[in-house]
């Protein structure tokens, strides 16, 4: 048994942060958006405006396990433990020893699935903080999160732009391509254009082996279930949240 006094703890942060980088960035960005305007005969119109905005981007960076082993020189019996630790069998273990998530993936599923039917998205994007629409699809897989405490206990981030929730994934070591066999609860993401980024995000349901299930919102302005075969060129990949 070992006990974390100062010097051990002093190390463990060195560690963490010899793995890990922060790094940010304040961005202007021209973007439009949904206003009133008075017309001439006294009514209200929706309208566009462009305004400038400030944006706070952060940037994840992580070394991988392997990565790290590497730099610290680790002997073939320290590398063999350490892939027993990080065996996908004691994935559920490490969350709720680390984070304190119990409830499986499928609590998300469940609370996605009780929102089936919801048009234009509105307590999904509210919940966020935004006043007026957006595409409301990350809004919706990070609400879900929140009502089964994932956000909070950091098994899934609180996103609202898809490419932002690809980068965490990455960055936490928790990210799959599109050829992987997806699993209930996985986090989704589509890329419609083939060029690479994210365009959409939805929460997997189900997967028989050729055929994975999602529940997405956004998709025609609404909650709904969909389809699509295992590696589609539509899926850029997953996140992976260890539930």
């Amino acid at each position: 048994m070992l006990t974390l006094d100062e010097r051990r703890l002093a190390s463990l942060e060195e560690v963490f942060w010899d793995m890990n980088a922060i790094d940010f960035e304040v961005q202007e960005r021209r973007v439009e958006e949904i206003v009133e305007v008075e017309q001439e005969d006294g009514t209200v119109a929706e309208g566009t405006e462009t305004v400038t905005r400030r944006v706070l981007v952060v940037t994840l960076s992580a070394r991988s396990p392997d990565e790290a082993a590497a730099s610290y020189g680790f002997t073939a019996e320290q590398a063999d433990m350490l892939a027993q630790l990080l065996d996908d069998r004691h994935a559920a273990m490490w969350q709720s020893v680390l984070y304190g998530v119990t409830g499986g993936s499928g609590d998300i599923v469940e609370v996605a699935a009780s929102q089936i039917g919801n048009v234009g998205g509105q307590p999904y994007w509210s919940w966020y903080g935004f006043s007026g629409r957006v595409e409301w699809c990350a809004c919706f897989v990070s609400w879900c999160a929140n009502e089964c405490g994932y956000i909070e206990a950091g098994a899934v981030p609180k996103f609202a732009a898809c490419s932002a929730g690809v980068q965490w994934f990455e960055s936490a070591g928790l990210w799959h391509d599109r050829g992987y066999e997806p699993r209930p609860g996985d986090i989704v993401f589509f890329d419609w254009g083939g060029d690479g980024g994210a365009d959409h995000v939805g929460i997997v349901e189900s997967c028989d082996g050729s055929t994975a299930h999602t529940i997405e919102g956004n998709t025609s302005d609404s909650c709904a279930r969909r389809s699509y075969r295992v590696g589609s060129a539509s899926i850029l990949g997953y996140g992976t949240p260890l539930y």
